[in-house]
């Protein structure tokens, strides 16, 4: 079980990289906001599977927390684009 959690932490990582590019490459802001929603999601799901594969739960609250908070981050952006201000 833990071979598989490591396996699934190592994919999300690597379905974090395009993501990347178009986070610095998004040839708007909108594209780049959403970029950056979804590589939170994918750091969350990979810190997740991490906390498995080591056992330790402390890493899940950091998860929770993440998850948490990068919702909210898009919250902000996408209010900052409402109102033009980007």
């Amino acid at each position: 079980m833990a071979a598989i959690a490591l396996a699934v932490a190592v994919a999300e990582i690597a379905v974090g990289a395009p993501l990347l590019v178009r986070l610095a490459l998004g040839p708007s802001v909108c594209d780049r906001a959403v970029a950056l929603n979804a590589l939170s999601a994918q750091a969350t799901l990979s810190l997740l599977f991490y906390s498995i594969f080591a056992g330790r739960s402390l890493y899940v609250d950091v998860t929770m927390w993440s998850a948490s908070f990068s919702y909210l981050g898009t919250l902000v952006w996408a209010r900052l684009l409402e109102r033009g201000l980007l």
